[in-house]
């Protein structure tokens, strides 16, 4: 009887440690935030201890699963991308006292709107992802395509590593702002202009 308990016990362990280190990292990023404006914190800075996994899912459709369920609270999912960390082709949640493991399909930031700014005379493209990072396009943040399975698709370098998927729309957007046409090979080719920078993407 008291060994069927301690088994039962020390297989809830898990989700009861994954539940309070999302809760943990949701209270720290609150805290630090405070009533400011969305802030990315200085996590090039921090030097925490690798604490193990965590059962988090990004999918590739940008959907947050955590132990099985889908984390349909976007408040949420804005707070966790704040401290999104990569390092060795791994994604980690990371706060000064810790960095857990997670699991990402692709990417785990998702461009959902494209815009056209003026800064100092010069018009440069602004992409917006669903959980309000804004990226100007230019050297440090180029656009690119990848393939990712029998898809090739567009991204954009936002930080740390890290890529946002441009989804559909945003990209048939980018689209309607750029030219099309056709290279020696008769693949179709995008050119796109960011400020100085001159982007030429095969589709």
């Amino acid at each position: 009887m008291n060994n069927a308990a301690e088994n039962n016990h020390s297989t809830k362990n898990p989700a009861m440690s994954d539940d309070k280190n999302l809760t943990n990292i949701a209270q720290y990023i609150k805290n630090a935030q405070g009533s400011h404006k969305r802030s990315i914190p200085p996590l090039e800075q921090w030097h925490p201890k690798h604490c193990g996994a965590m059962d988090l899912k990004v999918f590739a459709n940008g959907e947050w699963w955590h132990e099985g369920q889908l984390i349909k609270r976007q408040a949420m999912i804005d707070l966790f991308s704040t401290v999104l960390w990569k390092e060795d082709g791994k994604f980690y949640l990371k706060t000064p006292v810790e960095q857990i493991e997670i699991e990402v399909e692709d990417e785990p930031l998702f461009v959902n709107q494209v815009d056209q700014v003026e800064i100092e005379g010069k018009t440069y493209l602004q992409l917006t992802t669903t959980t309000q990072d804004v990226i100007i396009v230019d050297q440090e943040h180029p656009i690119f395509m990848r393939a990712f399975g029998d898809e090739l698709r567009p991204y954009v370098h936002v930080r740390f590593g890290i890529n946002a998927l441009i989804q559909r729309a945003a990209f048939l957007h980018l689209v309607e702002m750029g030219e099309l046409s056709e290279n020696s090979d008769g693949a179709t080719v995008l050119s796109l202009k960011s400020g100085d920078l001159d982007l030429q993407l095969s589709t």
